[in-house]
């Protein structure tokens, strides 16, 4: 997969939003959060009619790349967010983390807007970048999509469930587009016709003769998918109060962080549990019978979705922002990272697999393999 040059104009716009926030935090009328959600809004209409006027072609060419501009300049908010919140850099955001959406203040708050800030914002790069030279994103488009919509599937129901429910701002509904953007783009990601692949239909079908005895990488993979689906299984248990000696021995040793009352880890299990779980299943029996199309695109929109869930769950799990009783216990932080950082690792060597050596998932050319398979 070939990574597109970034995309400097929208890195040079982006950077404009550090002398914008500092000196919103200094304006008087932001101190109110209804104030603050009509000021966010009239900023980033107007940095979309400056996008348009900027960049009138390449919006012609993909309208997403108007997206991207504006979601590269919210990620730069969202970093400004993480590490002032650390206490690196002072008087940036204060304003918006005390007014407008006090729950970023939180670990997973501001890890996924770390996340945001850093994964996400090369992504937006890269993906303006190919448009504008009017090439392929799609594998980075799909990467994004399930990495943005794992971020929103755990962020906004955990703003909801937790004991930040009763501090929702006006500012919380600027997030509508965050819900309703991905759903738009991703249909626009899917239609984008897929890279071609150099295969010669006989080592098609010499690839899909194969057993899975003799494919020890898809072997391996397919053990990890049951390992992992069963891990899933079990932390889906423990967040769902299961009275298993094993469920509390866990929940109180290993990762007492899904009893924080913020909800975000309880509803991080639970989609895994309703959502990735299903799919382990599904590649497990991808990498076994061959033909499955699906799966390299499925893949990489699991890897996303995984890898930005981890990330957060892992460093909110050790954040100071952490209360100390939900925090990892010193003797178990090394079981702990570990099962943690495979369980992330996993779906992207899943999709690396899928876009390295693809022949296996190819649909059957016509020929001798159809018509045994027909046969039976």
């Amino acid at each position: 997969m070939d990574i597109p040059p970034l995309a400097g104009k929208i890195a040079a716009l982006s950077f404009g939003a550090l002398p914008l926030s500092y000196a919103l935090n200094y304006v008087s009328a932001l101190s109110h959060p209804l104030g603050l959600a009509l000021m966010s809004a009239l900023i980033l209409g107007l940095l979309f009619v400056a996008i348009y006027n900027l960049s009138p072609s390449e919006i012609y060419y993909d309208r997403l790349y108007a997206v991207f501009a504006v979601f590269a300049f919210t990620s730069v908010v969202d970093l400004f967010i993480a590490l002032q919140e650390d206490g690196y850099p002072v008087g940036f955001m204060e304003f918006f983390t005390k007014e407008g959406e006090p729950y970023l203040r939180t670990a997973h708050g501001v890890f996924i807007c770390y996340w945001d800030g850093t994964v996400h914002y090369l992504l937006y790069l890269a993906m303006a970048g190919a448009i504008r030279r009017r090439k392929r994103y799609r594998n980075l488009g799909l990467y994004w999509l399930g990495s943005f919509i794992m971020s929103v599937l755990v962020f906004l129901p955990g703003n909801i469930l937790g004991k930040y429910s009763s501090e929702i701002r006006p500012a919380f509904f600027l997030a509508s587009p965050y819900v309703l953007v991905p759903c738009w783009a991703g249909m626009r990601v899917f239609n984008q016709s897929r890279a071609p692949i150099c295969c010669d239909p006989n080592m098609v079908q010499e690839e899909q003769r194969k057993g899975i005895l003799r494919r020890p990488v898809d072997l391996a993979l397919v053990i990890y998918l049951i390992l992992a689906g069963f891990f899933t299984l079990f932390r889906g248990l423990v967040v769902l109060d299961c009275p298993a000696d094993a469920c509390f021995v866990y929940i109180y040793q290993y990762e007492p962080y899904l009893r924080d009352p913020v909800a975000y880890p309880k509803v991080q299990m639970l989609v895994y549990l309703f959502y990735v779980l299903p799919f382990y299943g599904l590649a497990a029996y991808a990498l076994v019978f061959p033909g499955c199309s699906w799966l390299p695109d499925c893949a990489l929109v699991c890897a996303g979705a995984v890898g930005q869930a981890q990330f957060s769950h892992m460093g909110a799990s050790m954040h100071v922002r952490t209360p100390f009783t939900y925090r990892v216990p010193d003797d178990a932080w090394a079981c702990f990272f570990g099962c943690n950082l495979l369980y992330a690792l996993g779906p992207h060597l899943l999709a690396l697999r899928c876009l390295r050596w693809p022949a296996f998932f190819l649909r059957p050319p016509p020929g001798p393999l159809a018509h045994h398979k027909k046969e039976h």
